[in-house]
Formats: C-alpha cells, structure tokens, sequence
C-alpha cells in the first residue's frame, strides 16, 4: 500500500454509468423491506433484489391506473342508471 495516492486525475461520480432509461437514486427503505426482496431471489437461486423492487413498483403503478379507469368507467355507469331512473321514474 501506497503512503499517498494522487487523486488529481481521479473523476467523482459512479464508476459504472447507469443504463439507458435508468436513473440513480438513493433510497431509505425498512430493513424488513429490503430483507423480503432478498429472500425472494435467494429462494428463486439469484437475480438482483433491486430490480425485483422495480418490478413491484411497476406492477403498483399499472395496478394504480387500472383502478383509477375501472373507477371512473364505473361512476360513469352509475351516473347513466341514475339519470336512466330519474327519466322513467
């Protein structure tokens, strides 16, 4: 081991890029959150926990939007029954 290292020419930031599409970030998650990701790729035999939380995220979002559309389509339905009753009523 060196006494010194000359870091003049050193450059900050990650030493591999993130990929197209891709963002760095730093997250604080609860142990007992990151531990089931864990375990789910320990009992799959490898993989990367961190994507398997992207994933979950993801299906969040998509499931999100679903409910937002069944939602409105079914307040849209309810509204036309409604207004249907009150014409014949």
């Amino acid at each position: 081991m060196k006494r010194e290292y000359d870091f003049s020419k050193a450059k900050r930031g990650p030493v591999v890029p993130a990929a197209p599409g891709k963002t760095r970030v730093t997250i604080r998650l609860d142990n007992d959150v990151i531990e089931h990701f864990q375990n789910i790729v320990d009992r799959a035999g490898g993989g990367n926990y961190q994507t398997m939380i992207n994933a979950a995220l993801r299906e969040y979002i998509q499931g999100a939007r679903l409910e937002a559309i069944v939602s409105r389509a079914v307040r849209k339905e309810v509204k036309a029954v409604r207004d249907s009753l009150k014409r014949t009523g």
